[in-house]
């Protein structure tokens, strides 16, 4: 989004020149009045405020229209209690973003695998998921840069906290792709995203982590694991659950959750740190430059 900023004047002389403003060209014709005016791109103030140029410098993208930026960072509870702010929250820029990441995710895996379909889904899934995309806000150490309302800004909880990094990672990507184009979007995503897969395919990150314990426990030691729920607490509204999971009457781990499922889940996380398992063993087919796509 382009602003108008302050008028310039500029002064005739003897000889034609040209006046560059922000990657905008004016050439001054002397049939022109002595004087005219340019109407310039400016950040807007948060720009400077927040210093959105050493998180430019970190991801590798300078922006033609910072605007762009700042915009990705806007979260909507923000402009409730700030409806002067210049710019609109981040959500257009997310739902273009989700679809690039996906696409060019998709085109690395095709690229280069040929494993099934169903197994290059399951890899995709692993590294366009929100838990990864919060995962790479946080070592971009976006959280800083996030315009959030009060309310918002207090919330201590981390789910609640890297559903918003999650998305603003998505609405970088569109920030990225709407003033940098594909190519630099590309560069983005392949260093902070794709670079995640080794680690996905040798951590079994592709499935979730409870059939990912299960799947280890029984190709290792030949048992499937069983959850128990060790306590209940808080109002029905509001439950908190811990669980514990065992293999056969060892009790490995235990999690907690809003809902048995959800504490189940963390509870298998634990348990696969607790024992370094890493994922089942797959296939991997790399896929050689002049191979047959498949």
């Amino acid at each position: 989004m382009y602003r108008r900023g302050n008028k310039r004047r500029i002064t005739q002389t003897d000889s034609p020149f040209i006046a560059i403003f922000d990657h905008r060209t004016f050439s001054y014709d002397e049939s022109w009045q002595r004087y005219f005016y340019i109407l310039y791109i400016m950040p807007i103030e948060a720009y400077e405020e927040k210093n959105f140029s050493s998180l430019e410098e970190k991801i590798g993208v300078k922006f033609k229209n910072p605007d762009l930026i700042v915009q990705a960072l806007v979260h909507r509870s923000f402009l409730n209690e700030n409806r002067e702010f210049p710019l609109a929250h981040n959500e257009r820029l997310e739902f273009l973003g989700d679809a690039v990441l996906e696409l060019v995710v998709t085109e690395y895996l095709f690229e280069n695998y040929l494993n099934p379909e169903g197994e290059l889904t399951n890899w995709r899934a692993a590294l366009v998921n929100g838990k990864m995309c919060a995962q790479v806000a946080r070592e971009i150490e976006m959280e800083e840069y996030l315009f959030l309302s009060h309310g918002e800004s207090k919330d201590n909880s981390v789910k609640a906290r890297d559903y918003i990094l999650a998305n603003a990672i998505e609405a970088i990507i569109g920030a990225i792709y709407t003033d940098q184009g594909w190519d630099m979007t590309k560069q983005f995503i392949t260093r902070w995203i794709v670079s995640k897969l080794p680690e996905v395919l040798e951590q079994g990150l592709w499935m979730d982590p409870k059939s990912r314990f299960q799947e280890s426990s029984q190709e290792i030691i030949g048992l499937t694991p069983n959850y128990r729920v060790l306590k209940e607490e808080g109002p029905d509204h509001d439950k908190t659950f811990v669980v514990g999971v065992y293999i056969d009457k060892e009790k490995i781990a235990e999690g907690t959750g809003g809902s048995k499922q959800e504490a189940q889940v963390n509870a298998a996380e634990h348990a696969i740190k607790e024992k370094g398992w890493k994922g089942p063993k797959i296939d991997i087919l790399k896929r050689n430059p002049g191979d047959p796509l498949g």
